[in-house]
């Protein structure tokens, strides 16, 4: 049961709404300031789960106590300054341990979540395909397994004795336990299978020589408008958290006429959850894979910059932060401040600055994105002799033929788009006077290995 169903069954019991008390952390590591900015986001990732927020504190914490991770005194404090507010959840912006959680309920006598359940709750709102809903179900049953203990009142129960089992029973507790288990081995099992279908799929993208672009960023930065803007891809758009949890993959026809696929991803978030990061993987597995990265920032946000951090953080953990990168600044019609956009442009001279809505800075980004694709892939006209078989039949499966015939000397001659890693492959037989590439190919020398001339 989500934090979102769980209340809302509450209340239906009560008769009586169950707002919720935040309470934002400053730790060593931290400034005041930025454990306001993280607040806030736990205020607008509750409000993403439908939950009043009845108001909201900071508190300091120099050392983790390991009862109630504030300490006994603040716990005190914070149980009577969420009475006072008539708020009936407390939410933590930090990770609690499951006894931290449950020794907090006991003391506070109010139902307590962290941060991590808030996001692990979102995810499983929005998850729509079947390895999404897979992904957020494996990562939920791994975070309540050790929190299972006090989770409902028939666990201190025992079952009977039965065939197979030792003594006079298990307790209850005991058997749950196991019953997850199971269910966490059975997702593990079944993820395996949609992720070997999704590895097919992409090997099969793979083989098209078409360009590749992964839209990442943080979430609400815009990926989600980006790609229905300029592919009409009707994916969906709000102003919420997470508002689309599933990659989706279009085809964009540029100015010149190249093709290039453009994937929407997941959206990143601070403090992301290690076990979302990890049950995520496949899903952001295609901003690995991308040729290049298009990554989209808010310039209307005030933590502008922290987020882009983040989301390079998060890159590094998917060892893809050295990946070719086009920065794009979203919303500038919201952003009017000149000092603002003067100091982004220091930050980022390359930057390209749009609006989804008004599709200003659209002419820039296509022409950009032309100009990144065409340093992956290149159309060639090919002269390649008919004892080169193999080469012959690696360009039907690597390259993709826009025209091809046989000539009267026998030699087979194509006009075909190459991917990036095969151009050394092809070099000796590109068709013009000099014998290298046309246009922006680079010369026949280089790349090419023993074995592919005659």
């Amino acid at each position: 049961m989500t934090i979102a169903e769980e209340t809302l069954r509450t209340e239906k019991e009560s008769g009586e709404k169950m707002p919720a008390f935040l309470i934002g952390i400053q730790g060593a590591d931290c400034s005041h300031a930025s454990a306001m900015e993280y607040l806030a986001e736990l205020h607008e990732l509750v409000n993403t789960l439908g939950i009043p927020v009845a108001g909201e504190k900071i508190v300091s914490v120099k050392q983790i106590n390991a009862k109630f991770y504030v300490g006994s005194g603040k716990i005190q404090e914070l149980k009577a300054e969420a009475a006072a507010h008539g708020a009936s959840i407390l939410v933590f912006d930090c990770e609690l341990g499951p006894s931290q959680q449950r020794n907090i309920e006991k003391e506070c006598a109010m139902k307590v979540f962290d941060r991590q359940e808030v996001i692990l709750d979102i995810f499983a709102d929005r998850a729509r395909t079947r390895e999404a809903v897979l992904q957020v179900e494996l990562a939920r049953n791994r975070y309540y397994l050790p929190r299972l203990t006090g989770a409902w009142s028939h666990l201190s129960r025992q079952r009977g004795g039965a065939l197979g089992t030792r003594g006079e029973g298990e307790k209850q507790i005991e058997y749950d336990r196991r019953m997850v288990k199971r269910r966490i081995s059975a997702l593990e099992e079944e993820l395996k299978l949609v992720r070997k279908q999704r590895s097919t799929q992409r090997k099969g993208r793979l083989r098209n020589p078409i360009c590749n672009c992964a839209i990442i960023g943080y979430t609400n930065a815009g990926k989600s408008s980006l790609l229905n803007a300029l592919t009409n891809a009707g994916v969906t758009a709000e102003d919420k958290l997470f508002a689309t949890l599933d990659p989706t993959t279009r085809r964009l026809v540029l100015p010149d006429k190249q093709e290039l696929l453009l994937t929407d991803t997941v959206g990143f978030v601070r403090k992301l959850p290690h076990t979302l990061v990890e049950a995520f993987k496949s899903t952001l597995e295609e901003a690995v894979i991308a040729d290049f990265l298009l990554l989209v920032l808010d310039v209307s946000s005030p933590h502008m910059e922290s987020h882009w951090e983040t989301t390079l953080s998060v890159l590094s953990e998917l060892s893809a932060a050295d990946k070719k990168m086009l920065v794009v600044f979203n919303k500038c019609d919201l952003q009017k401040d000149p000092v603002v956009l003067a100091r982004i442009r220091s930050i980022a001279p390359d930057g390209i600055f749009i609006s989804c809505v008004t599709k200003e800075g659209f002419p820039a980004l296509l022409s950009a994105l032309s100009l990144y694709s065409h340093g992956q892939s290149c159309t060639l006209e090919l002269e390649i002799p008919p004892s080169r078989s193999d080469i012959i039949a690696l360009l039907h499966s690597r390259g993709h033929i826009y025209e091809s015939s046989w000539s009267e000397t026998g030699q087979f001659e194509a006009v075909a788009n190459i991917p990036a890693e095969c151009r050394g492959l092809f070099a000796p037989y590109a068709k013009d006077a000099a014998g290298g590439w046309n246009g922006n190919r680079q010369p026949t020398g280089a790349g090419d290995p023993a074995g592919t001339k005659e």
